[in-house]
């Protein structure tokens, strides 16, 4: 009888044996585990992603001839529209540039944008983080800021070989400082605890008093620039609710986030440029 007792309690004393010897490894070595096992892993998402998108193209090759010139048709009228809203905003930066050089504003800091397929997105952390398929190969630093059309994505946390991890602004760890927008006080955005499958939604922090917001009329929040992560002016959610706190000078509230941060499938990396770069990139004065 002992025996069999021992033989079914072998798995749980080794699998104590191993957490305890865990303890004691360094965290150097523990560092580079993690990192070697992640830099391992990536290979198996490129794998899977690039069998989805082999999936897709097959799925496309059964529409019909009718449907593809229709489509063609709708990416033409894109483009022509696209393409008159570059060179209006062509118009606006040599505009800005010009204001600037006669008030003497020094330059805003230049940026790249690096422009990176959605790889990977974990069902047990939804709102928490995803995988990029960009990482050192093109340069993506520790950091940096993530966008999409719709506004702030996150930041990047961990960059490996060519890929790289991304922290959500639904995050807890997700923290920036934001206006609403037609006001200049800033205020504290912060990620919250999201369900799975749950709407995406974060909390304000500091948000004045005499600000008023609820669910049938928010107020827009906007990256105020505070900080040097994120530049000023990139949309962050909508703030739903607003009520005063314990302290009696601030409100806190509860933002909504864009839900097409569900479905992501491109984003971009803003990396920041050198000086000399940026000022190779400011458009020429009129």
């Amino acid at each position: 009888m002992r025996p069999q007792r021992f033989d079914q309690a072998k798995p749980f004393l080794t699998l104590a044996l191993v957490a305890l010897a865990w303890l004691f490894v360094p965290a150097v070595a523990k560092r580079f585990l993690r990192a070697s096992f992640y830099e391992i892993q990536a290979p198996v998402e490129v794998t899977a992603d690039r069998v989805r998108a082999l999936q897709e193209f097959w799925v496309l090759k059964t529409h019909t001839n009718n449907e593809l010139i229709a489509a063609g048709r709708e990416t033409a009228a894109a483009l022509a529209r696209y393409e008159l809203w570059a060179q209006q905003q062509e118009q606006l930066a040599a505009e800005n540039a010009r204001l600037n050089s006669l008030l003497s504003v020094p330059p805003l800091p230049g940026w790249r944008y690096e422009h990176a397929r959605v790889l990977q997105r974990d069902f047990t952390a939804w709102w928490q983080q995803i995988v990029i398929f960009k990482g050192r190969n093109y340069q993506i630093p520790v950091g940096a800021p993530v966008v999409f059309a719709g506004g702030v994505v996150g930041r990047v946390r961990e960059v490996g070989a060519y890929t790289s991890v991304v922290e959500l602004i639904s995050s807890p760890g997700v923290r920036l400082a934001a206006f609403v927008v037609g006001d200049t006080r800033p205020m504290v955005y912060q990620g919250g605890e999201n369900p799975a499958f749950g709407s995406a939604r974060g909390q304000a922090e500091n948000v004045p008093v005499d600000v008023v917001a609820t669910p049938a009329a928010p107020c827009r929040l906007i990256t105020s620039g505070l900080g040097g992560v994120y530049p000023p002016g990139l949309p962050v959610g909508e703030l739903v609710s607003a009520e005063l706190g314990a302290d009696g000078l601030f409100k806190t509230g509860e933002v909504r986030l864009n839900p097409l941060l569900a479905r992501l499938q491109e984003v971009s990396v803003l990396v920041r440029l050198a000086p000399e770069e940026g000022m190779a990139l400011t458009p020429a004065l009129p």
